[in-house]
């Protein structure tokens, strides 16, 4: 019995897929905004975005200017977001915030317009433009409506994308830093670029490692420089050190640190002499 109820209702939700797509497929090619705003509808309530997609796409035009345009719009926008075409969502939600700034879906429409960026950020070690620009789009809903329900996710998205910054930055100074363990040329690029990431990103979570590796990178410097430069560079080197120590006493970097630290102290020991 059961199965036959089974099949009974697989049968039917065929024929109901099948009249569907006829009615689509129909309605799709005439000329009739009407009977296409009512099934793109229809689809949207349903959760077809793809099919709705397209006959919003085909009457958006038409609607300017008219009652229902704001709802056409945002429908159109959100279902360009909802099958991940995020460069249309982006567009489009912009267009409307544009087109209707006091309609009462502006703050879904600011909040998944900035989400639409978000998602268009590369991973970290690609060019950051997109990422640029959604923590500009994310700021600039926070700052907007920052009563909005969506403060919470659109604070979280800004902090995964900054760290995503941080991250590429400290990587760039650290692969100079790798290189220089066989080119010494690059330890002073190295340096720099650790000093520049940790002035310009004090609450990052690399810079507990950032801090560390600026010590390594000033200690190898100081031990392969000429003699009339290895006094100065062997100070900065213990410096760093001190400033690892200072922000984490309890550095997982420590035993390390301490090992290193004591060669620069060897070395300029000859200096005190």
């Amino acid at each position: 019995m059961f199965l036959k109820m089974k099949r009974l209702f697989s049968f039917l939700l065929l024929i109901a897929i099948l009249g569907s797509c006829s009615e689509y497929q129909k309605v799709l090619k005439n000329e009739d905004v009407k009977a296409k705003y009512d099934l793109a509808e229809k689809f949207y309530d349903a959760g077809d975005f793809k099919r709705a997609n397209r006959l919003l796409e085909q009457i958006a035009p038409k609607y300017i200017g008219k009652p229902q345009g704001e709802r056409v719009m945002y429908f159109l926008a959100d279902s360009y977001f909802q099958t991940k075409d995020y460069n249309m969502a982006g567009y489009q939600f912009e267009r409307f915030l544009k087109s209707y700034p006091k309609s009462d879906k502006a703050v879904e429409a600011g909040f998944y317009g900035a989400k639409s960026y978000y998602e268009l950020s590369p991973k970290y070690s690609l060019d950051q433009t997109d990422t640029d620009k959604a923590l500009i789009k994310l700021q600039n809903f926070i700052n907007t409506y920052p009563d909005s329900e969506f403060l919470v996710e659109a604070n979280i998205m800004a902090r995964e994308l900054t760290t995503k910054k941080e991250r590429k930055s400290y990587e760039i100074a650290k692969q100079f830093n790798t290189i220089g363990e066989f080119d010494y040329s690059f330890l002073t690029p190295a340096v720099t670029a650790f000093d520049n990431f940790i002035s310009d990103n004090p609450g990052s979570v690399y810079r507990e490692d950032a801090l560390y590796y600026k010590f390594d990178a000033s200690t190898n410097l100081a031990l392969n420089s000429f003699d009339y430069l290895k006094k100065d560079r062997l100070n900065d080197a213990k410096a760093a050190y001190l400033a690892l120590k200072k922000s984490f006493p309890e550095s997982k970097y420590l035993k390390e640190a301490n090992k290193t630290l004591e060669k620069v102290e060897k070395e300029l020991e000859i200096y005190s002499k």
